[in-house]
C-alpha cells in the first residue's frame, strides 16, 4: 500500500509471512525471528505436515486489522492460476470482519449489474465505474467473504478485521478521482485487472452465520482458510488433536487469557492475535468479562 493509501486509512499487519514486510516474533526465546524463518526451522510441526507440503516456507495466512476514514481505492486480486502465470507467487482470497462501524458506513462487494469485459471497459472508458458497484450497508459482527476477482473497496467509519493469503498484490481499477500533493492521479492498472475480475453476479455478498454464546460457529470454510467465530463468558477448552494446521486466535472484542499448559499463558486483547503452533493439540481460554475471537486454520 503506497502513501496515498495510507493518509486514508490505518493499517496493521500482525500476522504476516509476505516476504517483504515478515512479522517479528515478539516474546519468548525466540523472540525476533522473522515468522518464514520459523516455518523453515519446524516445518509441519508449526504449521502443520498437509500444510507444510502445501506451502513450503512461507506461512499462508495474513492478518490484518484496518481502519478506514476515507473510501479506499476500488480494488481486485488476482487468484492463484493468473499469480502463478504472471509469476507473483499466491492469488488473494480474503474475508473482512467488521468490528466497528459508523452509522451509514458502507463498503462495495462486487457488481450490481452483469457485465462483460467490453460493459466494464465502456464504463471506464465514460468515468461511470463507480455506478456499476454493489454497495453493502454495514454493521459491527458483519461478514463479507472476497474471493480472488471480486471487485471490492472499504469504505468511511469502518473497522475490519481482514482475513487473507499471504500475497500482496492488489490491481487499483478506480481511486475515486483523488490527486496528490502534487496534482496528480494514482496509477491505475486496468489491463493487469482484466483477466482478474469476475463479472459474475454472486450469490451473496454478505456472509451468514451463527452467533452463539459459549460455542463454535463457523463462518467461512473455503480452500484458502477456515475462519470460525467463538463468543464466550466463561473458560472454555479447545481441542486440536485432530486438526493438522497451525491455529490463528484473533481477538475482535474484550481481552482473554490462553493457557496451553507448561506453566505458559499469554493474554491478548481486541486487535492482537496470537499463533498456536501445530503440536500444541489443546487450550483453555479464560475470559475477562465476555471475549469474542476469530479461530482460523487450514483444512
Amino acid at each position: 500500500m503506497d502513501f496515498g493509501e495510507l493518509v486514508n486509512c490505518g493499517e496493521a499487519w500482525l500476522l504476516s509471512g509476505v516476504q517483504a514486510d515478515p512479522t517479528l516474533i515478539a516474546n519468548g526465546y525466540l523472540a525476533g525471528n522473522e515468522l518464514n524463518e520459523l516455518v523453515e526451522v519446524f516445518m509441519g510441526d508449526l504449521v502443520g505436515e498437509a500444510v507444510y507440503e502445501r506451502f513450503g516456507d512461507i506461512f499462508p495466512i495474513l492478518v490484518k486489522i484496518i481502519d478506514s476514514n476515507d473510501w479506499l481505492s476500488i480494488q481486485v486480486h488476482p487468484d492463484d492460476k493468473l499469480a502463478q502465470r504472471r509469476g507473483i507467487g499466491m492469488g488473494k482470497t480474503e474475508m473482512w470482519y467488521v468490528m466497528q462501524a459508523d452509522q451509514d458506513a458502507a463498503l462495495i462487494s462486487g457488481f450490481n449489474q452483469q457485465l462483460n469485459k467490453q460493459d466494464y471497459l465502456d464504463a471506464m472508458e465514460k468515468g461511470q465505474i463507480k455506478s456499476l458497484m454493489n454497495y453493502e450497508q454495514v454493521a459491527k459482527g458483519d461478514v463479507f467473504y472476497m474471493p480472488a476477482g471480486r471487485v471490492h473497496a472499504l469504505g468511511p467509519g469502518t473497522l475490519i478485521a481482514e482475513i487473507q493469503q499471504t500475497s500482496d498484490t492488489t490491481y487499483r481499477i478506480y481511486d475515486w478521482d483523488r490527486i496528490d500533493h502534487a496534482g496528480q492521479k494514482r496509477a491505475l492498472h486496468t489491463e493487469e485487472a482484466l483477466d482478474a475480475i469476475d463479472f459474475e453476479l454472486p450469490d451473496e455478498t454478505k456472509t451468514t452465520y451463527a452467533q452463539k454464546t459459549n460455542e463454535t460457529s463457523n463462518i467461512v470454510k473455503s480452500p484458502f482458510f477456515t475462519t470460525n467465530y467463538l463468543q464466550f463468558d466463561q473458560g472454555i477448552r479447545k481441542d486440536y488433536s485432530q486438526l493438522d494446521s497451525f491455529v490463528i486466535l484473533l481477538c475482535v472484542e474484550g481481552s482473554c487469557t490462553i493457557d496451553w499448559g507448561f506453566d505458559e499463558k499469554v493474554e491478548i486483547k481486541k486487535g492482537q492475535s496470537v499463533l498456536i503452533p501445530n503440536v500444541i493439540q489443546a487450550v483453555a481460554l479464560y475470559p475477562q468479562a465476555d471475549c469474542t475471537l476469530l479461530e482460523v486454520y487450514i483444512e
